[in-house]
This record gives C-alpha cells, structure tokens and sequence, in this order.
C-alpha cells in the first residue's frame, strides 16, 4: 500500500472509528441507562417496527450514494438529482408507512405500534434531506466533521431519552432518542457541508447512477429484510418480551462487530475505488486490510463471547439474563461480518453490482432453512443456523473477489488462521475464568485484564506483520499526542 494512500486509509479509520464511538458508543452507553428504566417488552415494540424502517431507507438511498461514491467525475447536477430523487421517495414511503400502520399493528397484535409507527416513520424524510451531505463527506473521507456531528447528536438524543424514560414515557423514551437524532444529524450535515440544492434534475444522470445502484439497491434490499427477519419471526411467533431480549443481546453485539464493519466498509471502499485500475496494487492493500481488520476483529467478537454474562449482569441488570446466550451466538456470527464487507466492497469497487446481487440472492435463499427452523424449533436453533450461514455466505463472497483480485479464498484464510487461533485462546482462556466461584463484579475485571496480557504476550512473542502493523499505527499515534 502505497504512503500517501496508507496515511490516507489511516486518517479515514481514526477518525470513522471516531465517528462510529461518538455515534454507537454514546448510543450504546445511554441504551444501558435507558435498559435500567425500561422494560424488555418496550425494547420487542420498537424492534418490531425496525424492519420497515430499514428497508424504507434502503429504497430511499437506492443504492445511488455507493455509484456517487465510485464515481470518479462527479457533477453538481449529479448531486442534485439524487437530492430531489431522495427526498420525493422519502416522503411517499413516509405516508405509505402510515396508512399502513394499523396493518403492522394488527399483524403483530399491538395496538401501540400504531402512533409509534407513524411518528418513528418521520425519520424518514428528515435522513432524506441529509444524504448528498453524508455522500461528500464520504467521498472526500472526511469522517472528522461526521464525527463531530454524530457527537452532537448522540448527545442530545441521548439527553432526550433518558429525561423521557425517567419521567415514565416508556416506549415513547425510544421514539423520542430516534427522531431527535436523526433531526440534529441533518441540521448539523447541513450546518457543516457547503454543499446546497440547486433546481435542476438530469435524467441522463439518473439513469447511469441507477444502472449501477439499481443492483445494489436489490442487494441491500435483501439483505435488510435478512438482517431485520428475526425481529418479525420472534416477534410474531414468540413474545415482545422475547425480542426485547434478542434486540438487547444484538446491541452488545452492535457496538463491536457491526461498528468494525461500518468502519472498514466506509473507510475501505473510497480508498481501494481510487486505485480500483490497479490491480497489483489494490491486491496487496485489500490483503493489508483483511488482516488488520480480522485480528481486531476476532479479538472484540470473541473476547465479548468470553465476558458476556458478568458483562450484562454489571451493566443492565439480572432482568437481561436471557440475553446473554443469544449474545454469545450472535457474537459467533458477527466475527465474519467485516470480512464479508470487505470481499463485497471489491465487487463494488470494480464496477461488479451484477455480482453483488446474484450473491445476495444465492446467500439469502440458503438462508431461509434457519429462519423456517426457528419459527418450529426455537430461536436458539435458528441463531445457530445464523452462525452457520456467516460461514458459507464468506466462501461465497470471497470466490469472486478471488477471481477479480486474484487472492484465493484458500490464501484469505491461511492470512487469517493465525489470529483467529490466537483470539479463541484467550477467550476460551477468559471464559474459563467465569467459572470461578466469585463476585461477577470481580470476575470481568480479571477475564479482561487477564485476556489483554494474554493476547499481547502472544502476540508479542509471535510478531505476526499485523499485529506489528497495528503497534506501530497506535505508537505513531501516541507520539503525535504527546508531542502535540
């Protein structure tokens, strides 16, 4: 990877990884408050609506910040087409979504969803108004003044929903945090971007941004409904109760692996699509990435496995205790979740939408057996089933990235191997330690200190070229502090 290209990849990372902690993280922290006050069955109310609202912004966005994002000339009337285009579907998805709200309500038996649907859905039209603004900054890898707002916002949504949630508005505590998030976000993307909409729309644009994001628009349509499809199967054939506690186990989840995902995912892929003509040179800063990525990533995902009873009782409560072996699970899962992101991000940077499509569809019809056996069996055989299909759905998606890269899926994993076998060391060494027959609040503490000292004896006796590269980003960093 070439200087300027790496210190770019490495400013972009620091500050998403930045953004994501301002945003998830002070999100996550204010959810466990939020956990202490209310119950599991508000948190099963709010997931039950998640899937409309996730595939209502997938068709919002329609893949067309991707194309504007890959697009290496792009025009302000470009922009301005996807702007007007965005904020039209928003506002007829919006009043689509309320005239349905009764249907939702009755499908799930709770009369409650209802006003929540309708006032959730205003969301909506206010993430319309901010695309273009996120898009450039996305383009531009200026994920500092993201950051800046995700700070903001989460802040202040968070201030709002915990004042709610304390004066007794229960499900309303959570509308409340989404909808003040959303709407700071957008007015400080606005406040911050120079960019403005002008009056103009070109057709000509449309078409060849849609020709590109049209496929990706079906592949994230997909892959919402997959992502979202638990919440409706445990929330129909099951209780609200029950989903409360999945969404929980899915949030402790959230705050590692999908926050490493939404990093590697938006800092990779305008770097590797502004050498996407390269193809030595992309090959070797792709490998560069999959191993950094997966050594933090195999650390977090199972390390978090490792600790997650004495982790949810300390943070929110014994009432949460369901939700731990489902974390445990889902953590399983999610350890493969960067590594997807990654294979599917050559796809796009090398203009291969088409593909990126046939794999979600391939990957989403296998993964229909786990949701039918859920629905007879439990949500335990189904999670399960989830883990199962992480690991044929990272087959799938490296053998075209194999293909167009000529990096062999064979030769992924012997990068990889190493690290993971490292990681499940020292979580089945940290586990162990739950065992013993103490305080939990004694417990984390040790299994975490413990498992760091571990991993960096190892680590440091092995000297695997990741792990060096890693040490050497964070002493470079820490030296610029101290000098600053």
């Amino acid at each position: 990877m070439g200087e300027s290209l790496k210190h770019t990849a490495v400013k972009g990372v620091s500050w998403s990884f930045a953004d994501n902690i301002a945003n998830s993280g002070i999100t996550f922290l204010v959810g466990l408050v939020l956990a202490r006050l209310l119950t599991p069955e508000e948190y099963g109310i709010m997931a039950m609506i998640a899937i409309f609202i996730a595939i209502s912004n997938s068709i919002i966005d329609s893949g067309f910040s991707n194309a504007l994002i890959r697009k290496t000339n792009v025009k302000r009337i470009d922009y301005n087409t996807v702007f007007y285009f965005n904020l039209v579907v928003g506002t007829a998805i919006y009043i689509l979504l309320y005239l349905v709200a009764p249907l939702i309500s009755d499908f799930f038996k709770e009369p409650l969803l209802v006003p929540v649907t309708r006032v959730i859905g205003l969301t909506l039209i206010i993430n319309a108004l901010a695309i273009i603004q996120r898009t450039i900054m996305v383009k531009e890898i200026d994920f500092k003044t993201q950051m800046k707002v995700s700070l903001i916002a989460s802040l202040t949504s968070g201030g709002i929903g915990i004042g709610m949630a304390f004066y007794g508005c229960g499900v309303w505590s959570l509308v409340g945090q989404q909808v003040s998030r959303q709407l700071v976000n957008t007015f400080f993307l606005w406040f911050y971007s120079c960019w403005r909409p002008a009056l103009e729309f070109s057709i000509d644009s449309f078409k060849k941004l849609f020709g590109f994001g049209s496929k990706l628009l079906l592949s994230g349509l997909i892959d919402t409904v997959y992502k979202n499809i638990y919440y409706i199967v445990i929330g129909r054939f099951y209780s609200s109760v029950q989903l409360g506690q999945y969404t929980r186990a899915e949030q402790f989840n959230t705050i590692f692996s999908s926050n490493l995902t939404s990093v590697v995912q938006r800092v990779s892929y305008p770097v590797l699509s502004s050498i996407q003509n390269e193809d030595e040179r992309l090959r070797e800063a792709y490998r560069k990435i999959i191993k950094v990525t997966m050594l933090v990533t195999f650390a977090c995902m199972l390390g978090l496995a490792a600790v997650a009873k004495p982790l949810i009782i300390i943070l929110i409560g014994i009432k949460w205790i369901p939700a731990v072996y489902f974390l445990q699970i889902i953590c399983f899962a999610g350890m493969l979740y960067p590594l997807h992101a990654i294979n599917l991000n050559i796809l796009q940077v090398k203009g291969r939408s088409d593909l990126f499509l046939k794999l979600e569809l391939i990957k989403k019809i296998i993964a229909i057996a786990p949701i039918v056996i859920g629905i007879f069996y439990g949500i335990n055989y189904m999670l399960w089933g989830s883990v199962c299909i992480s690991f044929i759905s990272y087959f799938l998606n490296s053998h075209y990235s194999a293909v167009l890269i000529k990096y062999p899926t064979k030769n992924q994993l012997k990068d990889i191997f190493p690290t993971f076998l490292i990681s499940l060391f020292v979580a089945a060494f940290m586990w162990s330690i739950s065992l013993m027959d103490i305080s939990v609040y004694l417990i984390l503490p040790i299994q975490i200190i413990a498992g760091t000292l571990l991993a960096f004896c190892i680590y440091q006796k092995v000297k695997l070229p990741e792990y060096l590269e890693i040490r050497e980003l964070v002493s470079s960093a820490l030296k610029k502090k101290i000098n600053y």
